[in-house]
């Protein structure tokens, strides 16, 4: 019995020679995940099968025996000596040899299966994309509340469009529980009035983005009834939610550029608008006014071209008429005699003797009286 409690130090002490002397060197198989290479030479990744993980360091010594870092969900065989970090209380395997197998790593395989189920009903297919709406009132943001990716996205388009509605669908976006909540998350979608849906999270280890290649989750992203942008982990890292969405946004950030108009920029697109619609006004106006003034000029000849012509015209019928005027006629000699009845005398046997007529001179009238006939 120790007359003092261990101090962290002492135990993990302990348990790192208690660890080291019992196992030792082992061979160990497994898949590859989320390895980072440093410029230092370290390499620091994670071994994986389909029930358990290991962290794992890879010196600069025995990583320059490697010719290049392997791809994400290469299956390899590590020899390795199991340790206890003592500074984060984590099992850690010091890898010196590292071959690999010539299978592939069981989360590459179902990673490949769900691509191909997915691809083979036609989910990958360009004709099935749709166009982003220009100005969405509306956006369904499925995504975790504690994540930096919904303060980012709701300052982006805060700054951009502020009149755009975010309706923010919590769900978890990694871990065991993370597929039954996008799931839900994204049926939820269908029940709001929304005209676009933002899926996504921030960056993360390959694992901690492995939700977003589950088959539920990326026929849910294709069954939902408005366009979709699937915006998840950074530029580098591509889901299968990315190949079945709408659109796909290297960040969430970028998501919200690609779907929002900039009002600093709509502003000045609709001030230029305005200014090449008032010019094109004045102008049309101007020719219009210019098109006035000359059908004016030539309405104003063609009047009176026609004034002189019906007056020459008038002139010449008052001509005509005066030659054929009665007036005429007393003028040269000429009388009418009328009855009392004012009929035209035109036989003498309208005047027998003793009836009285009046006869029409030039200069006037003059009674008289039939005395014979």
């Amino acid at each position: 019995m120790r007359e003092t409690a261990y101090t962290v130090s002492e135990l993990s002490a302990e348990l790192k020679g208690a660890l080291e002397s019992a196992v030792g060197q082992v061979w160990i198989k497994g898949e590859v995940s989320g390895l980072k290479a440093y410029q230092s030479g370290h390499w620091y990744f994670t071994l994986r099968d389909a029930d358990a993980q290991l962290r794992c360091v890879m010196w600069q010594t025995y990583t320059r025996r490697v010719k290049e870092p392997p791809a994400e969900g290469t299956e390899v065989y590590v020899l390795g000596r199991p340790s206890l970090w003592a500074e984060r209380g984590e099992l850690r395997l010091s890898v010196v040899t590292m071959l690999p197998t010539s299978g592939v790593g069981f989360q590459q395989l179902a990673l490949e299966k769900t691509r191909a189920a997915l691809d083979k009903d036609g989910l990958f297919a360009l004709e099935r994309k749709r166009a982003l709406p220009p100005f969405p009132r509306a956006i369904a943001v499925v995504t975790s509340l504690e994540g930096a990716a919904l303060r980012d996205i709701v300052a982006v388009a805060r700054g951009r469009w502020p009149a755009v509605r975010l309706l923010i669908i919590p769900a978890k976006v990694q871990g065991d529980e993370a597929g039954g909540e996008l799931l839900a998350a994204l049926t939820l979608v269908n029940r709001l009035d929304v005209d676009l849906c933002l899926v996504g999270r921030g960056g993360g280890s390959r694992e901690d983005l492995s939700a977003f290649n589950l088959e539920p989750v990326c026929r849910a992203v294709a069954a939902v009834k408005v366009p979709t942008v699937s915006a998840v982990g950074h530029e580098t890292d591509i889901s299968l939610t990315d190949l079945v969405a709408d659109a796909r946004a290297p960040t969430p950030s970028a998501a919200v550029v690609m779907v929002l108009p900039d009002r600093a920029d709509v502003a000045r697109h609709v001030g230029a608008l305005g200014g090449r619609l008032a010019h094109g006004l004045t102008r049309r106006t101007r020719v219009i006014a210019e098109r006035l003034v000359r059908s004016g000029d030539r309405l104003q000849g063609a009047t009176m071209r026609l004034v002189v012509q019906r007056r020459h015209d008038v002139g010449r019928l008052a001509g005509q008429l005066e030659l054929l005027s009665p007036l005429k006629l007393l003028g040269r000699g000429y009388s009418v005699a009328t009855l009392d009845t004012g009929k035209l005398v035109r036989s003498k046997d309208q005047v027998p003797a003793g009836t009285r007529f009046t006869l029409r001179v030039a200069d006037g009238e003059v009674p008289s009286r039939a005395e014979e006939r």
